[in-house]
């Protein structure tokens, strides 16, 4: 009996600080709802106000006045909604080559592959833009999708996953089954890896979505930018900042982030649990 009670002891315990590490991880997400319905002199008033106000309704309109918040949104949406696609297709493609079958060069190939990985981001903006810069695509949306549409980690992680993942039997099977290679890609391989694919889905969309530095090189024309590069825009305007209304657009700019998250949370979860199952 002892025993029992000491196991629910333990059990409250640990659900206690399961809840408090919940708590603290949510409250800088409770802190932008509060600063988003305040004004910028409510926000720095002392003490410091914990609940939300009734500003929001201002701050929005002075958001949309000041930016074009849903044209810049549709512009993040188009780039990362793209890359994603394409990241997800090409990265999985590769990796499915680099995991499961042999050919001359192969060690070099992904030697190489791992060298890129490490090349920081900031050393390839200049080549990165003069290649685009003859190519004729600053300017557009295309010198932001076409350079990310495969990149180094996302090939890292499915050709780590797809070789646990998917056996070699299966991939025997679908040969002997007459099974050319797009159809052992897409039918053999493909439904096993998709947490994988939801993982790399959520990461490459957050990654894009949050991109600043390349859009603001890339995209020379101030009228259209992505939402990360017009928010950027709130800082300073007419002289001052208006933390009420930056705290708004950096709140509704979390919206699509979190649909994104939610949904391929769902795909990994549901997908892991079938596995359970079937084990």
């Amino acid at each position: 009996m002892a025993s029992i009670k000491g196991y629910r002891g333990r059990g409250i315990a640990l659900h206690a600080v399961l809840v408090a590490g919940l708590l603290l991880s949510a409250f800088p997400f409770y802190w932008a709802v509060v600063m988003s319905t305040h004004t910028s002199t409510e926000i720095f008033s002392y003490p410091p106000k914990l609940l939300p106000g009734s500003h929001f309704p201002e701050n929005v309109r002075n958001l949309f006045d000041t930016v074009d918040f849903f044209g810049s949104m549709v512009n993040s949406l188009l780039v990362a909604v793209s890359v994603t696609a394409l990241v997800l297709f090409f990265d999985s493609l590769a990796a499915f080559v680099f995991a499961k079958f042999a050919f001359p060069g192969k060690r070099v190939l992904f030697a190489l592959l791992m060298l890129i990985f490490m090349v920081p981001m900031q050393l390839q903006a200049i080549p990165q833009f003069v290649i685009m810069a003859k190519l004729g695509w600053i300017g557009s949306m295309t010198s932001l999708i076409v350079p990310a549409a495969a990149n180094a980690f996302g090939i890292f992680w499915m050709r780590q996953y797809m070789r646990s993942a998917v056996h070699d039997e299966l991939i025997d099977a679908s040969r002997l089954d007459g099974a050319g290679f797009l159809r052992q890609y897409w039918h053999v391989a493909l439904p096993v890896v998709r947490p994988g694919l939801a993982f790399l889905g959520i990461f490459t969309f957050m990654g894009q979505w949050n991109d600043y530095a390349w859009p603001l090189i890339a995209l020379t024309d101030p009228d259209n930018v992505t939402l990360q590069v017009a928010l950027s825009q709130l800082n300073g305007t007419h002289g001052t900042t208006d933390y009420g209304m930056v705290m708004t657009g950096a709140l509704l700019a979390l919206v699509p982030l979190l649909i994104v998250f939610a949904i391929g949370a769902r795909q990994i979860i549901g997908d892991l649990a079938k596995g359970a199952v079937r084990g």
